[in-house]
């Protein structure tokens, strides 16, 4: 197998998502995850959230109403984003996504077969797929 060359990219600057609800989802991030506001936009809609270490910026669709749901078995597209946790932390985090009133998809489960590694899969207010993997 021939050597490629290296990537021409340099990492993830940011994930930008386009929301439904942009007071309930950028709400979520930051009194649920714990991200904080970088930068807002209100001439097109949107809030920029990080974690000290991702950004996100949240984008408001142009009609809410109409929006359509992404379906990740039918759409291209984001099928989830997944941000690494403290193992230790994960449970606890469940228990304030659960108590955010959001779809949870399945609780905290191991990855895998016989991995110590564990993981839960839910959806933010505006029906983002979300995951959390514990790892240290």
């Amino acid at each position: 197998m021939a050597e490629s060359a290296p990537a021409a990219t340099l990492g993830v600057h940011h994930v930008g998502l386009a929301v439904s609800d942009l007071a309930k989802t950028s709400a979520f991030f930051k009194d649920v995850l714990g991200f904080n506001t970088v930068k807002e936009n209100p001439d097109y809609p949107s809030i920029f959230v990080s974690d000290g270490a991702n950004m996100i910026t949240l984008w408001s669709v142009e009609e809410p109403a109409e929006a359509t749901p992404f379906n990740r078995r039918k759409n291209v597209g984001l099928h989830h984003l997944a941000f690494k946790v403290d193992p230790e932390a994960l449970d606890e985090l469940h228990e304030r996504v659960k108590a955010s009133g959001v779809e949870i998809e399945f609780a905290p489960q191991p990855l895998g077969p016989n991995m110590p590694v564990k993981h839960m899969m839910f959806y933010e207010p505006s029906g983002v797929r979300l995951e959390l993997i514990g790892i240290a």
